[in-house]
């Protein structure tokens, strides 16, 4: 079997309808822990989401009062809302267990930790995020992973050109 049909069947297995991906925190930050949380939303919020339009790429999540809040999140507007539609960018609270909050809020204290957010989704119809703590990348870490990537690449595709030839 191709690892193009691995995957496919893969993800046709995986019961989450993928929003939006934060493709970026993986490229800026070393994630170290990651956790699931639901969010509270309003109606008009969902809808947007079920339309597939989100974008994770300047958010982040702030321990408050013993609270987690998703911040900077744009959701934009839908488009049929009436005179109650939603703020593209408000807060928005995270539904985590204590010890969950506690430990992220521990954590994000600690110099150069933050959370950020890296997928938004869909699981058995209930709008899910998926954060992680996270700690932030130096320049140089940035280009020997990108180098890294590209190593394994060519070597793919050198194994690749040999299967096709031998």
């Amino acid at each position: 079997m191709s690892n193009k049909a691995k995957g496919a069947k893969k993800k046709a297995d995986d019961p989450r309808k993928v929003v939006a991906n934060n493709k970026k925190a993986r490229h800026d930050y070393v994630i170290e822990d990651v956790f699931e949380a639901g969010i509270v939303l309003s109606g008009t919020e969902v809808k947007a989401l079920r339309m597939g339009r989100a974008s994770l790429l300047e958010g982040y999540v702030a321990i408050d009062r013993d609270e987690a809040w998703l911040e900077n999140v744009h959701i934009p507007e839908y488009f049929q809302g009436t005179w109650n539609n939603h703020a593209p960018r408000r807060k928005r609270k995270l539904l985590l267990h204590r010890d969950e909050i506690d430990r992220l809020g521990v954590k994000s204290r600690e110099k150069g930790h933050t959370i950020v957010p890296l997928r938004l989704y869909f699981l058995d119809g209930r709008a899910k995020v998926e954060i992680a703590l996270a700690r932030g990348k130096k320049e140089y870490d940035k280009r020997q992973t990108l180098r890294e990537k590209q190593d394994v690449r060519e070597a793919q595709r050198a194994m690749r050109s040999r299967e096709l030839l031998g």
